[in-house]
């Protein structure tokens, strides 16, 4: 288990390391990093799928694309959800919205709480009352203070819970069903990446860094991604849901070093945010700790 842990934690520190470092691949826009990131990511869930012995997976979902006419159209939709977010997170920190973003990640595991509420009939438990109240009482904050809630986090927020839900709905909710929106995503990746090559030929004129940063791009996200699928593999799902809470603070703490600040009125909504968090990652110490 000690050796799962590292490896999610491995994982959550690369996300936060790209999070960082995404300015220092100007002049690629964020647009162009989506790109690439989309590109490098297609043969490298392929391969997963290979080594882990797991590639029916892939032709499965194609064989159901022939014969659930629903998913015509339900599969390139969850491509767009996914490939927002992707372009998203590493969009808000070269354009100053970092910290929006990280708020959004810190509200994603309370929006998943409501939704297993709502359409699984889950129940809350005491602690997650209380951690949905205080989230609330963050947002009300935000929105007397006519601040509201940003369209990043909303997006982020919202977004991932619908994407996770049709995809449930659907039986797609695997990496096979993952790789297909990828390939779906790559036209529009190329385009946003490549486009006609006439920018990206200027722009590594302009950084003759960016032949190796590109790749070293896709390197790290791709080892970020194989570190997940394998924390996921020798964890417990409890306990890798509670160390995934260490990535939305380390995206937060990106932010702030990104020199983002906090406004002296938007610190009670994030306070709120944060004690919610709080209280989910003391339910989830105090499950752990009965089961040992």
């Amino acid at each position: 288990m000690s050796k799962g842990v590292v490896v999610s934690l491995a994982a959550s520190l690369l996300f936060g390391l790209m999070y960082y470092a995404s300015p220092w691949l100007a002049p690629l826009q964020g647009t162009d990093i989506f790109g690439w990131r989309v590109l490098f990511a297609v043969p490298l869930v392929a391969l997963m799928l290979h080594v882990g012995g797991e590639p029916r997976l892939i032709s499965q979902t194609l064989a159901r694309l022939r014969q659930d006419r629903r998913l015509w159209l339900a599969m390139p939709a969850c491509a767009a959800m996914v490939g927002v977010q992707l372009w998203l997170f590493l969009w808000a920190p070269l354009h100053g919205r970092a910290l929006q973003v990280s708020m959004g990640y810190f509200l994603l595991p309370l929006v998943m709480v409501l939704v297993g509420r709502v359409f699984y009939g889950e129940r809350l438990s005491a602690l997650q009352k209380l951690a949905v109240t205080s989230a609330a009482a963050g947002v009300a904050w935000a929105l007397l203070g006519n601040h509201g809630l940003s369209w990043e986090m909303l997006l982020v927020a919202l977004g991932y819970p619908a994407y996770f839900l049709v995809r449930r709905h659907l039986g797609v909710a695997h990496l096979g069903g993952f790789w297909v929106e990828l390939v779906l995503l790559s036209p529009v990746a190329w385009w946003a990446a490549v486009g006609n090559g006439e920018a990206l030929a200027q722009m590594l004129v302009q950084r003759p860094a960016l032949y190796g940063l590109i790749p070293l791009l896709g390197a790290v996200s791709a080892v970020a991604l194989m570190c997940y699928m394998l924390a996921a593999k020798m964890l417990s799902f409890s306990l890798f849901g509670l160390i995934t809470y260490v990535e939305p603070v380390l995206l937060m703490l990106a932010a702030l070093l990104l020199g983002e600040s906090v406004g002296q009125d938007q610190w009670p909504t994030y306070l709120a945010i944060w004690v919610a968090v709080g209280l989910l990652a003391l339910e989830g110490g105090l499950k752990l700790r009965t089961r040992v």
